[in-house]
């Protein structure tokens, strides 16, 4: 991009003593658009009224805008959309109709860089990467005789995306046409549908994609226009199939054969759950069926066995982090709390506290709602409402079987929490979760919950408060300028001259630049000081100045620290860790 910013010399945007100014800084600075907008050098209206006027000249295309460093290029876009009096579409947010994706091949879709949106009875809008590409314009309407073509634009990488989903979904365009000559032969009738070969293929195919990328959970979905197949790979849904509406039933009602659920009864929702072997190796599949508007909607929840057996070392916590928590988890008796939302790993996080203090010597036992993974060497039951076994009822049980550990999955409501402490008061080492933001938050809750104070700080021993961030793929892993707003945000962590990375995007990634995920945390360890001051009510405020005095690190914090260390990005910790 140098020859931009030399552009803007000639033009004088920018002074040549601005550029001086990064090359002898010491060390030198990067000469980038980042770096200039950082030194105030120039301003971003500026350089986006600029890179917008050069985009509609012809000196640089969309997908150039998007190797530029340190800029949103969504309001660029706007502009040069604005400007060629044409569409700006954001992809993720519109629904693209599939059967007109058959009016045009996939060759010519990656030969021109082309999306097509929908067909009206007035036009049909495709977007396109070059809008002043007048050749591809020519030999799409040229597809299109009847109608003339509206055109649009979008961001670069959302047209790649779609386009190789649309890779995917030509690699099965022989078992679509399979189930839909199958459906023909048996009058279309929904409870046939498991009849057909082309289904479980189909099904099967689906499943190794899900499990290839990682997936947690498979989205199987009913929408106005299409069917689609949504994989959540690190907490992130990613859309891997579109098909037309028509596959939709007969793929629901063989997934509903698989779980053993009613196939007729679209109306109410259903669970089940099915194993299967996937490349030579178990899972089993939690299904629940939702009634929607358009259908229904599916989701498989994988679960794989494997990952029960996590190390608490492996988890991705920082050493400070881990070393309070895992002193804390080897007291003899008090509770110990692992908070946050649905999602952030908590369960695998009392699995991973679970085998680094299992002992033959010890009774542990475990009340889960479900028992997600089999154990060894411990007892686990399964809460029941519907039987009168509900997580108290479980407890108070449990504390007859003479146990050293309990681990209870979640405290959902007071008498759970009551018991609990007691326990924890008389004894026992209790391990749960609880849904706060942070840990200090967890204190208020207890007590908002209307339990004692005096109970509380005897039985609070720790508190994690945890999230999962994303880490960067390390095949495209490539250095960064941050932009310049988000580094006047997070400038108080950064040490002098800091390195960021980004991931570029690739194959092994999904182009999304991340691969996996790591935990970030914060873990406020109960001492004698703050435990006298929960016990004379003091506020969240003094709690945390307190907490901060004794060496407390925030999650934000921490996941500034591994940004730092290049393993994720600062985007991804503003994602799921600014409170």
């Amino acid at each position: 991009m140098v020859k931009l910013i030399e552009i803007m010399l000639k033009e004088n945007l920018i002074t040549k003593e601005a550029i001086s100014t990064l090359v002898k800084s010491r060390p030198p600075k990067k000469i980038s658009f980042a770096n200039l907008l950082a030194e105030e050098m120039t301003d971003l209206h500026t350089v986006e009224i600029f890179l917008a006027k050069k985009i509609r000249q012809g000196v640089i295309t969309l997908s150039h805008l998007e190797k530029i460093e340190g800029i949103n290029i969504v309001p660029i876009i706007e502009e040069v959309a604005k400007t060629l009096h044409v569409e700006y579409v954001d992809l993720d947010d519109v629904e693209i109709d599939m059967k007109l994706f058959s009016k045009i091949s996939y060759s010519q879709l990656l030969k021109y860089n082309i999306i097509p949106i929908e067909e009206s009875d007035l036009n049909v809008l495709i977007v396109f990467d070059d809008p002043l590409d007048m050749a591809a314009q020519d030999a799409i309407q040229r597809l299109f005789p009847k109608k003339p073509i509206r055109i649009a634009i979008a961001k670069p990488s959302q047209i790649h995306q779609h386009l190789q989903r649309l890779e995917i979904n030509e690699s099965i365009k022989g078992l679509v046409a399979d189930i839909r000559k199958d459906l023909a032969q048996e009058g279309k009738a929904d409870e046939k549908a498991d009849e057909s070969p082309a289904v479980l293929k189909l099904i099967d195919v689906i499943l190794k994609s899900a499990i290839f990328a990682g997936t947690s959970d498979i989205h199987i979905e009913a929408m106005e226009k299409n069917c689609i197949v949504r994989f959540r790979v690190d907490g992130i849904l990613r859309q891997s199939f579109t098909f037309d509406k028509d596959i939709f039933n007969p793929l629901a009602s063989r997934m509903k054969l698989l779980s053993n659920l009613d196939i007729a009864e679209k109306r109410k929702p259903q669970d089940g759950r099915f194993s299967t072997t996937v490349s030579k190796k178990d899972f089993d599949f939690r299904v629940s069926t939702l009634p929607t508007i358009f259908g229904e909607s599916i989701v498989l929840r994988i679960l794989d066995k494997s990952k029960a057996m996590i190390k608490l070392e492996e988890a991705g916590m920082s050493k400070f982090c881990y070393d309070r928590f895992s002193e804390s988890i080897k007291v003899p008796y008090g509770i110990v709390l692992v908070t946050g939302p649905t999602g952030s790993g908590k369960t695998t996080t009392l699995y991973g506290a679970l085998n680094a203090i299992k002992d033959v010597k010890d009774k542990i036992i475990t009340v889960e709602d479900p028992v997600e993974y089999q154990m060894g060497g411990l007892q686990q039951v399964h809460v029941n409402p519907n039987v009168g076994l509900s997580f108290a009822d479980a407890l108070r049980s449990i504390l007859r079987q003479d146990p050293d550990k309990i681990m209870i999955g979640e405290i959902r409501d007071k008498e759970t929490l009551r018991i609990a402490i007691q326990a924890a008061l008389t004894g026992h080492l209790v391990l749960s979760t609880l849904h706060t933001n942070d840990a200090i938050s967890a204190v208020t809750r207890i007590l908002d919950m209307g339990i004692e104070e005096y109970l509380v700080s005897g039985a609070l021993v720790a508190i994690q408060a945890q999230r999962l961030v994303r880490k960067i793929c390390v095949h495209c892993k490539k250095e960064t300028v941050l932009d310049v707003t988000l580094r006047k945000s997070v400038e108080e962590y950064l040490p002098e001259n800091p390195t960021f990375y980004v991931g570029e995007g690739c194959k092994e990634c999904g182009h999304s630049g991340y691969a996996g995920r790591e935990m970030i945390s914060e873990v406020l360890t109960v001492s004698e000081t703050m435990s006298r001051m929960i016990a004379n009510n003091a506020s969240k405020e003094e709690l945390t100045q307190q907490a901060e005095e004794e060496g407390f690190i925030t999650m934000f914090e921490d996941g500034v620290h591994k940004a730092l260390e290049g393993k994720t990005t600062i985007a991804e910790i503003y994602r799921v860790a600014r409170l």
